[in-house]
């Protein structure tokens, strides 16, 4: 049994304090009876309504990452390699949670997990319109043609494929590279090293460093924080704007 206001932050209703505001303001009912007490404890099998609307009590949990390449973006590998998984701390390996879509093993940077199902299903449906910016150094110098071409969209494999931005960022003619921003809102597999392979250009190196409004601020490589309750209510709603 737990207090009532913390299955409610748990379950990301709101933070601790504001489900108390709730639970005192009359909105709370537990098995169909408002509930009024701060002291008021749930089990897991009792229904509760915020608003007249049913709560799910399972924990949700959301994790940003910064994937490391040669890491699979998966919970589990039959063949035994390195997951996403593995990165995890003990304490958090068993929470069951699973990447928000993919990013390739060769590729680094910004990945959700979660065990949220709703709102992995908004972050990855095209139709939300999610935006995911990545930065791509390729080999050789891009000539201005291709870039047009790129901006413009290009048909690879019978799939119309064309990024909702690109910048060139910069020439290396030393090295003989050149540098990218790309920013997504579908991202189908491995649609930025298709994109490049299709004017001649190899991927050398690919991060993502934006998912929405979350960037790698703070996260070292290999490593990985909890998101915030009001970022995660912040991707909610921006995935609920789309659609209206």
């Amino acid at each position: 049994m737990e207090r009532l206001q913390k299955v409610l932050a748990n379950a990301n209703v709101a933070s601790r304090r504001k489900s108390e505001q709730m639970i005192s303001e009359g909105r709370v009912a537990v098995n169909g009876e408002i509930i009024s007490s701060l002291g008021y404890k749930v089990g897991k099998n009792d229904v509760i309504k915020v608003d007249g609307k049913t709560i799910d009590q399972t924990k949700k949990i959301y994790y940003l990452l910064n994937k490391p390449t040669g890491v699979l973006s998966t919970a589990k590998d039959e063949k035994g390699r390195k997951t996403v998984i593995d990165l995890l701390l003990p304490e958090d390996k068993d929470k069951r949670v699973y990447p928000v879509g993919r990013l390739d093993y060769d590729s680094a940077g910004i990945l959700l997990l979660t065990n949220d199902g709703d709102l992995t299903y908004r972050l990855t449906h095209p139709k939300y319109e999610v935006e995911k910016e990545y930065l791509v150094r390729v080999k050789g110098i891009v000539i201005r043609k291709d870039v047009v071409k790129l901006r413009k969209g290009l048909k690879i494999d019978g799939v119309f494929m064309k990024p909702k931005f690109i910048q060139l960022l910069e020439l290396d003619k030393k090295n003989q590279s050149t540098l990218f921003v790309i920013v997504l809102t579908e991202g189908r597999n491995r649609e930025i090293r298709k994109l490049f392979e299709s004017i001649h250009h190899e991927v050398k190196t690919l991060t993502r460093t934006r998912y929405d409004f979350l960037t790698l601020d703070g996260v070292e490589r290999g490593r990985y924080r909890s998101l915030k309750i009001h970022e995660v209510k912040q991707l909610y709603g921006h995935t609920q704007r789309k659609l209206t």
